[in-house]
């Protein structure tokens, strides 16, 4: 059974009277341990997939199977767990919470879902030390750098011991030596069993993965 596994997925907004087509009957299947990069220009539809594969939007028309259940049979409070618990998010911009330090911000997961704090905070140190910032714990996000907090939000991500890792232009606001740095952590975690989607327009970073899915005016190609 696939981790994944989308069928004839569209997605159409509505932008008042005039329907916008972004993702046009889509199949992709991806097994849980693969990496996997999702390469397209601005507007091909690429973040739109992301967002359905994180159960963050229903496609208009089409099935999708998470582990073999369909996402549209999930109440909202279901959701929520499953991208509290099974995914972790990496996004371009970092969305940290500026005034806690870095070992609050990637305890926050765990927070939501009611760990002890104790057991919280032991989790968000080991998460820090998986990205080399165990000397960083109590830095704001002001004291650290651009691949630093990249990195925080990369242990906020794995804090929860999420299936899968759904990375959006994880690179896009850092130096190259930065964003090199950043795809050779998130290629290690892959490498230690979790699921590894990156959505890219960068065709060096789309090559880094086993597997390239290219998708432009929201069709795979």
């Amino acid at each position: 059974m696939s981790l994944i596994s989308l069928s004839n997925i569209s997605k159409i907004y509505q932008m008042g009277k005039v329907a916008v087509p972004a993702l046009d009957n889509i199949s992709l299947t991806i097994e849980q341990g693969e990496s996997v990069s999702i390469i397209g220009r601005s507007g091909s539809g690429k973040t739109t997939l992301l967002d359905i594969i994180g159960c963050l939007s229903l496609p208009t028309s089409g099935e999708y199977l998470l582990n073999g259940n369909a996402v549209s049979s999930f109440s909202e409070e279901a959701l929520a767990k499953i991208r509290n618990q099974l995914i972790g998010f990496i996004f371009q911009t970092f969305h940290l919470l500026p005034r806690q330090t870095a070992l609050m911000n990637v305890s926050l997961p765990l927070f939501y879902n009611d760990t002890p704090k104790s057991e919280r905070m032991d989790r968000a140190r080991e998460a820090l030390r998986q990205v080399g910032l165990s000397d960083r714990e109590n830095h704001m996000q002001s004291e650290l750098s651009g691949g630093q907090q990249q990195r925080v939000a990369i242990a906020r991500a794995l804090v929860t011991h999420p299936k899968m890792i759904l990375a959006d232009e994880p690179t896009g606001n850092l130096d190259s030596k930065s964003g090199t740095e950043i795809i050779d952590l998130l290629l290690e975690l892959n490498q230690s069993g979790s699921t590894l989607i990156i959505i890219t327009h960068d065709a060096e970073v789309a090559k880094r993965a086993k597997r390239k899915v290219i998708i432009a005016d929201g069709k795979i190609v």
